[in-house]
């Protein structure tokens, strides 16, 4: 048997012509000549290397062989029709889905309040979400695992793209009870002899943090080390420390969190949050339209979930 030149077309007008449509209904059905489909289902029966369809009257009817060759070509189809089904479902940019990495801080307010933006217009798209370490997703970038990533820490390499989002405010996080309590804003000079929780070295945010404090005159004291922000938080909250953290409007507004967020005075104390996809692989619909909404909208981005308007 020679199957290297059967056509998936001349399959379907087999099946066609087993349910009972005439050769002649085919041909105009897929504007195609009578002569082409009988030739077609000739050399089909060649390439098989039996009949299928035999002459009844004036109609084909199915052979043992067609009967069971009709079976798994049915099959054959439907999973055929199913796959090309479900690629055009994920080319299609109102029902693919987009995988996205963030750091875990930004998942508190930034990615949820873009992605119900984004899903209020493409309600069918579906996301898959990944609370990342900033560095720990450079390879699923570049392997395609994942489409982007909301970051502070600029890629490694020239083969990622990074966009800016917004400067996200720092601000000096210190126990309820802490002499800077009541303060509205201070200047982290003033905190020198604090001691400091930090997220480990290799996070953007010890590296902004540390440049700060030099900055301000200082080389800090660090007391504890936490996994990320939220953790940091709740050793500062227990009073073994202060941290610099990342100000979200919704927090400083509400006054809701147990240790006190004050803002820091200091020019350089922000955080640069950008989004970071790969240049050497194609997005598909769905992916890149989520990343052209994040781009044009950036400038809400400034804007946490559930803060007032400034």
């Amino acid at each position: 048997m020679d199957w290297g030149h059967v056509e998936t077309e001349v399959l379907r007008w087999f099946l066609q012509v087993a349910d009972g449509v005439t050769v002649t209904e085919v041909a105009d059905l897929h504007l195609v000549s009578q002569p082409a489909v009988s030739r077609a289902l000739a050399k089909l029966d060649e390439q098989v290397g039996t009949p299928l369809l035999a002459k009844s009257g004036r109609v084909l009817r199915l052979t043992e062989a067609g009967q069971i060759f009709r079976t798994h070509i049915e099959q054959s189809i439907h999973h055929l029709d199913d796959g090309i089904g479900a690629v055009a479902e994920l080319l299609d940019p109102s029902t693919g889905t987009v995988s996205v990495a963030f750091e875990t801080m930004l998942g508190t307010w930034l990615v949820p309040g873009i992605i119900a933006g984004f899903k209020r217009q493409y309600p069918r798209v579906r996301f898959r979400l990944t609370q990342t370490h900033e560095a720990h997703s450079w390879g699923t970038l570049l392997n395609g695992r994942i489409d982007m990533a909301f970051t502070s820490q600029p890629p490694p390499t020239t083969e990622l793209v990074r966009e800016e989002l917004l400067e996200l405010p720092l601000g000096l996080a210190v126990p309820p009870n802490h002499r800077f309590a009541t303060r509205e804003s201070v200047d982290l000079a003033e905190a020198a002899d604090e001691p400091f929780i930090m997220v480990p070295n290799d996070w953007q945010m010890r590296a902004v943090t540390m440049q700060l404090c030099l900055n301000s005159g200082f080389s800090p004291h660090v007391a504890f080390e936490g996994e990320d922000v939220p953790v940091m938080r709740g050793f500062v909250a227990a009073g073994l420390g202060v941290a610099v953290v990342p100000l979200a409007q919704a927090e400083i507004q509400s006054r809701r969190t147990t240790e006190r967020l004050i803002r820091l005075t200091n020019p350089e104390a922000r955080l640069d949050i950008g989004l970071v996809w790969s240049s050497r692989r194609r997005m598909l619909p769905s992916a890149t339209v989520f990343r052209d909404y994040v781009l044009e909208s950036r400038g809400l981005a400034q804007q946490p979930v559930g803060s007032g308007s400034q």
